[in-house]
């Protein structure tokens, strides 16, 4: 692939500058795992994706080694031009999450990054964390969560990628 993730010699992640520049997937709004609410003006999430992962997810249904996805959230915002009515994004939040694939460097192939303000490189959460068991058990791709990626879902479906947990879940149909 193109432009790997960036690992430094104690095995840390480098903060993706370039993320912007990647193929924009999908923007959620208020989404939460934890419980219902996200509160009256909830974050956006925007997902990007390096361009040759998408490439290759397009072709196989797969991600190849070393796809790095980065969550850029936002501010939600209500009030302020013209806008009567919805959510607009505002400032970006001071932190940006990120998931790699990479079967070698990680035992489930997979882990997740938070840079907390303008950290440079971060260590991935322990490989038993929340991220990671949460990812194993309801992605519907692999670690990914497809499922709230459209035009991924479409190509999982097509592909026949789709795994069989999310598939019995009776969400896949």
């Amino acid at each position: 692939m193109a432009a790997d993730p960036d690992f430094n010699k104690a095995g840390e992640l480098a903060r993706p500058s370039d993320y912007r520049e990647w193929i924009y997937l999908t923007t959620g709004l208020g989404m939460n795992y934890a419980s219902g609410n996200s509160g009256e003006n909830p974050p956006f999430d925007n997902v990007f994706v390096l361009s040759a992962a998408y490439r290759e997810f397009k072709a196989t249904g797969h991600w190849p080694e070393h796809t790095i996805f980065v969550i850029e959230p936002r501010q939600s915002m209500t009030k302020g031009s013209i806008n009567k009515a919805g959510h607009y994004q505002g400032e970006r939040l001071p932190f940006l999450e990120a998931a790699v694939k990479d079967s070698k460097r990680f035992t489930s192939g997979w882990a997740y990054f938070s840079f907390e303000k303008e950290t440079p490189a971060v260590k991935a959460f322990p490989q038993d964390s929340g991220c990671n068991e949460c990812h194993g058990k309801n992605a519907a791709v692999e670690n990914t969560f497809v499922q709230f990626y459209p035009t991924l879902l479409e190509i999982a479906k097509a592909k026949g990628t789709l795994r069989d947990s999310y598939l019995k879940s009776g969400e896949g149909r």
